[in-house]
């Protein structure tokens, strides 16, 4: 990632955070942004009174801090303890869109303390990102500044699963969420049973392919999310036993971002047409869609994860022949509490609990995800 540039553009302009919009208005402390930004106090003040010598990055972080603040404005009681977790998350902005919403809604709920969130997200998982995503983990332990834990979604990579142990080690708890990392003295993980889901994804492509010759499509955003790779192997395992003469094709490594992904799809179909079942572990499901369409493959079963808006719509439109559905909420307030029990909030000692997966057709959609 390019440092920041060492003077704003006009649109990202400390003016624009002028104190009258920002912190003294909507009545939060340059204290609680300062916490919530990962910034300075100094740093803070100086972007809310439009003074010279911030970054355009740090305007950045003053500004979602502020609108993190707000919308977590709900969770503001009197007295208590305050937690502040930090949510590090490599998925495409569609997931992190998804968990922000789900946590946020959770927030008020939690019990015995008040819960603060603050959000490091990016999209790409590669070798660099991996880099970054440990950078942002020693940033957490190194700041001082309040954090009680971690919600971590990231490769299952040694130098994670080492930066995790140095949080751990300075008294932060980490709880890997919807995807593990191995040996990384996570607490507990929260979010579906991967091995479940995939062996479920083979039972119903077998079962609405029947007869019918052809390939499976598999596609994943990264073979080092942990989590993909058991529902792959166990997508590949209990077909061979249901269905042995079915062949599997296996594409990865776009992020589950929709360019990356349509061009995966359009170098496979450039080659083959035989495919008739896809199995989408990892996303970018619209533009799976589009480019088998242009290559005139229409596949009998279609199978995503997770109901984001693009998949519900995908859903209703008869693209995706199912989805297979977690909980985000859930498994967000589940994580939560294992935080809270690792600091002796709740009783009990943090655990892995994973979620069972949902079989999602149009006539079962979960009521509070249909548009009023």
């Amino acid at each position: 990632m390019p440092p920041a540039p060492d003077h704003p553009p006009a649109s990202l302009s400390p003016a624009r955070l002028s104190p009258a919009r920002l912190a003294p208005a909507r009545g939060h402390r340059v204290g609680d942004i300062a916490e919530q930004s990962g910034l300075s106090a100094a740093t803070v003040d100086r972007v809310l009174h439009a003074r010279p010598g911030v970054s355009a990055r740090a305007v950045r972080q003053v500004e979602q801090a502020v609108l993190d603040l707000d919308r977590q404005a709900t969770q503001v009681r009197l007295g208590g303890r305050t937690l502040v977790l930090d949510v590090v998350m490599a998925a495409p902005e569609r997931f992190t869109t998804a968990v922000r919403d789900a946590l946020e809604h959770e927030l008020p709920s939690l019990r015995p303390a008040t819960v603060r969130a603050r959000f490091r997200l990016g999209e790409h998982a590669g070798p660099e990102a991996v880099e970054r995503l440990v950078d942002t983990l020693d940033a957490v332990g190194r700041r001082g500044r309040g954090s009680q834990g971690v919600l971590l979604k990231a490769p299952d990579d040694e130098r994670v699963a080492a930066a995790a142990r140095r949080l751990l080690a300075r008294g932060i708890p980490v709880v890997t969420l919807v995807t593990d990392v191995r040996d990384s003295g996570r607490i507990a993980y929260a979010g579906l049973d991967n091995a479940a889901a995939g062996a479920t994804a083979a039972y119903l492509t077998s079962q609405w392919l029947g007869a019918l010759p052809g390939a499976v499509l598999v596609t994943l955003s990264r073979s080092t999310f942990y989590g993909e790779q058991e529902r792959r192997s166990a997508f590949e395992r209990a077909l061979a036993d249901i269905d042995p003469d079915r062949e599997v094709v296996v594409r990865s490594d776009a992020d589950g971002l929709d360019e990356g992904t349509a061009g995966l799809v359009r170098d496979l179909v450039a080659t083959r047409r035989d495919v008739v079942g896809v199995y989408s572990v990892g996303g970018g499901n619209r533009a799976i869609a589009v480019e088998l369409g242009h290559a005139e493959v229409h596949p009998r079963v279609f199978l995503g994860h997770d109901l984001d808006a693009d998949n519900l719509d995908l859903l209703r439109d008869g693209t995706l022949t199912a989805v297979l559905h977690h909980d985000l909420r859930a498994d967000l307030r589940r994580a939560c509490q294992q935080v809270l029990r690792h600091h002796h909030l709740l009783p009990g000692a943090p655990a892995s609990v994973p979620a069972p997966v949902q079989v999602i057709t149009p006539y079962n959609v979960p009521p509070r995800l249909v548009p009023r």
